[in-house]
């Protein structure tokens, strides 16, 4: 999907799409924090199955009353196959590394994503990034390495899981901005969605096993879909509207929800550096939205 090349209607996207960034961010930290929970009871492959039915349905649903065609011919494409590619390595990792390490720590890793989704845009969408943006992007990576402090004790040999999770999410991003236009948000959560129930599938099959999910479960499984949905859409949103370079450092955000749903429901307490990056990451945000802005 190509970009307005008017400056007013450029700028207008932009503001816009960091907004539903942000937004997104938050309820993905809110869903983080209900498969965290979850996964502490249920194997991760019978969370990622039941979670991904629960979006499909949604999505199945609210495409369907948009009068669209559930199963359309280019979501069999190339960009499609391999956007379902790295969902699949998205949410796997993700999910296992959020089950085996502290939420604030896996959310601070994940913030290496606009990193690699800005240099990749440059190349793949030849958006241009001004020097002072890139300045900004790295001032960013920087709180992002005061948080996780790699080879001290902030990283773990777990953290890979991080990682990989991320390089899955950046990846899906990448392909979710050049997916075919004709595809809404919806047909492109379906799909999405769909990636889940067969990896979580595959992923039950390999490590055995399925248990009786306890009513406290399903109310956070319930909890998780619902605010997966709208942060899939909004994240969707964001991903079509704005410039890859200025939206996507938004997602810095999400490591200032994710400390503060780790504290008060987790009983994780970060410390100085952890802080002192946050704020790092927070105010790099701020900038990069009121230079957009102007």
């Amino acid at each position: 999907m190509s970009l307005s090349t008017d400056p007013t209607a450029l700028k207008a996207g932009n503001l816009k799409g960091a907004l539903l960034m942000v937004l997104a961010m938050f309820l993905f930290s809110l869903e983080d924090m209900a498969i965290k929970t979850v996964t502490a009871h249920l194997p991760v492959g019978q969370v990622l199955t039941l979670f991904g039915t629960g979006g499909m349905a949604i999505f199945a649903v609210l495409t369907a009353r948009r009068r669209e065609r559930l199963i359309h011919p280019v979501m069999a494409e190339r960009v499609m196959l391999i956007r379902a590619v790295f969902e699949v390595m998205g949410r796997v990792f993700f999910t296992l590394s959020l089950a085996l390490t502290a939420l604030s720590t896996t959310s601070a890793i994940l913030q290496a994503t606009p990193l690699v989704v800005a240099a990749a845009g440059v190349a793949l969408f030849h958006e241009r990034v001004t020097l002072g943006r890139w300045a900004l992007i790295a001032l960013g990576f920087v709180g992002v390495l005061l948080v996780i402090r790699p080879g001290l004790d902030g990283f773990t040999p777990l953290s890979i899981l991080a990682v990989l999770g991320m390089i899955g999410f950046a990846g899906r991003d990448l392909a979710t901005r050049a997916a075919p236009a004709v595809l809404s948000y919806a047909q492109l959560g379906l799909t999405g969605f769909a990636a889940l129930v067969l990896s979580g599938l595959a992923l039950t099959l390999w490590s055995g096993g399925w248990l009786l999910p306890r009513l406290p479960d399903l109310a956070a499984l319930g909890l998780a879909v619902a605010v997966g949905v709208g942060a899939y859409t909004a994240l969707t949103m964001a991903m079509r509207m704005g410039e890859l370079s200025v939206v996507t450092p938004f997602r810095y955000v999400r490591l200032l929800f994710a400390m503060i749903l780790g504290a008060l429901v987790f009983g994780e307490r970060p410390d100085a550096f952890e802080l002192i990056g946050g704020a790092v990451i927070v105010g790099t945000g701020v900038l990069l939205m009121l230079t957009a802005r102007r």
